[in-house]
């Protein structure tokens, strides 16, 4: 609880820091707006906007506590070009810049950077991003059949090991530049290309570190990890227990009629993707291959007023061999949030624990109602808020091979336990969870986003809140 009431505290700095952080808009909108009007052929989204010209930013502090990882502290600011603001709320120019840290380690640095208007006739994204985490989440792989066991974790629980049991340490790299550009000058259907880098390396939690400054009362206690155990039966081979490098090479196809990028109110938004790992550019025993779909679609219920939006996704191996360390990854067109990893978490399955199911292949449902509820001016910007309810669903459908390792090692668990403490073979289904949030949107492009989200299934964790930019999908 005290986590959770320091988040809501974290709720209320940030929107009193809103006024500090919008007043870089130096054009006259008013002007723009007599112009646009005189010239029949520009088109403006939303009438009720002031149209934006020049450069516009919004920005966040980042301030938050956890009793293992320290105090966080850091800023986002997103900068927008929206040129002589005939094309209004779309931009020229995105650069995106994030820098926070942990005082024990964990952070997220991050440059990304976004335009059709860099080279003629393409839309360019870069994304640069360097995310050491000193506890990152691993419950095991393909879902359910992963036993999460609640108690482990739960210090009041005669039952605890560390709440440390389901993390490990790990420092993650990532370069991604993706191009897309219209198929025989069709804008809504196009033609994507890219290239990702990574370099993810992985260890045992740093529990000396996570300890220091601590009282002896509250230290954790230094004992073996899911990590560890996975390593030592052999689920983690030796050749991936480090983690690795791998470059992938992306080829798609994009059918894009959104009316509205941010938060479109009608149209559809689907990609076919085909994702390609060689082992000549990883330090992987071989290379993988594999095919990623997402479908998203956008219903006007009231003009202006109320959407109803769904995505489904689908992501498996068809081909080659996928080490452990690279199945949390997704791959999509655009990215909208720091981490491209599920499902679990806020950019997923939200109220259910990050990373909670991993698998060779999995389908992930998302389905939301958006209401926007007010429309206003303030300090020279365009706003909106936003309600939404949403229900999020996701399995596993191909699996990671760990019965036939458990099957075929001679496993020693520790005393007093089994097999069963560990794995339920047979019992993957769909992780549901339900849930609330609210969007506070500046000219349309900046949006704050704050979910609640509750898993439906205790296997999954019990819920949680989190505050981003972006509306999910």
């Amino acid at each position: 609880m005290k986590d959770f009431y320091l988040r809501i505290f974290l709720v209320f700095i940030l929107s009193v820091g809103f006024s500090l952080s919008f007043f870089a808009q130096e054009e006259d909108e008013q002007q723009a707006l007599n112009a646009l009007e005189k010239d029949k052929t520009e088109k403006v989204k939303d009438k009720k906007d002031k149209i934006k010209k020049g450069w516009n930013f919004g920005g966040l502090p980042v301030l938050s506590y956890d009793s293992d990882l320290g105090f966080q502290f850091g800023a986002l600011v997103n900068f927008y070009h929206y040129g002589d603001g005939s094309r209004y709320p779309k931009y020229n120019h995105s650069f995106y810049l994030e820098a926070s840290w942990f005082t024990k380690g964990s952070g997220i640095f991050r440059f990304y950077y976004d335009s059709d208007r860099l080279i003629k006739g393409l839309r360019t994204s870069l994304d640069i991003s360097y995310m050491p985490d000193q506890a990152f989440y691993l419950f095991g792989y393909n879902g359910y059949e992963a036993y999460y066991e609640q108690a482990w974790i739960d210090p009041d629980s005669p039952q605890y090991k560390t709440k440390m049991f389901y993390r490990l340490k790990r420092q993650f790299f990532r370069v991604k530049l993706d191009f897309q550009g219209k198929i025989t000058g069709n804008e809504k259907i196009q033609w994507l290309a890219g290239a990702d880098f990574y370099n993810i390396n992985q260890t045992t939690v740093d529990i000396d570190r996570l300890n220091k400054g601590k009282s002896d009362n509250k230290k954790l206690p230094d004992t073996a990890t899911l990590y560890d155990q996975y390593k030592t039966w052999g689920i983690i081979p030796d050749s991936e227990k480090d983690g690795g490098y791998f470059t992938a090479i992306k080829a798609g196809v994009v059918f894009d009629t959104r009316d509205n990028e941010p938060n479109p109110g009608r149209g559809l938004w689907a990609e076919l993707i085909l994702v390609a790992a060689p082992k000549l550019t990883s330090s992987m025993d071989q290379g993988f291959l594999k095919l990623a779909i997402t479908y998203r679609q956008y219903f006007t219920l009231v003009k202006d007023k109320l959407t109803f939006a769904y995505r489904l996704a689908f992501q498996s191996t068809i081909a080659g061999y996928a080490p452990t360390y690279v199945q949390q990854l997704m791959y999509y067109s655009r990215m909208v949030g720091a981490y491209n990893e599920g499902l679990g978490g806020a950019k997923t399955i939200r109220g259910i624990k990050r990373n909670r199911l991993v698998g060779d292949g999995w389908v992930l449902g998302n389905f939301e109602l958006r209401w926007k509820f007010v429309r206003f001016h303030w300090i020279k910007q365009n706003w909106y808020l936003a309600l939404n309810g949403f229900f999020d669903t996701g399995r596993v459908i191909k699996f990671i091979d760990v019965k036939n390792k458990v099957e075929s090692t001679n496993i020693v668990y520790p005393s007093g336990e089994n097999e069963s403490d560990y794995f339920n073979f047979g019992a993957e289904s769909f992780h549901n969870s339900a849930g609330l949030g609210l969007h506070i949107a500046m000219n349309q492009n900046f949006i704050i986003a704050l979910d609640y989200g509750k898993a439906l299934n205790p296997q999954d964790g019990n819920s949680g809140l989190y505050v981003g930019l972006n509306f999910l999908f």
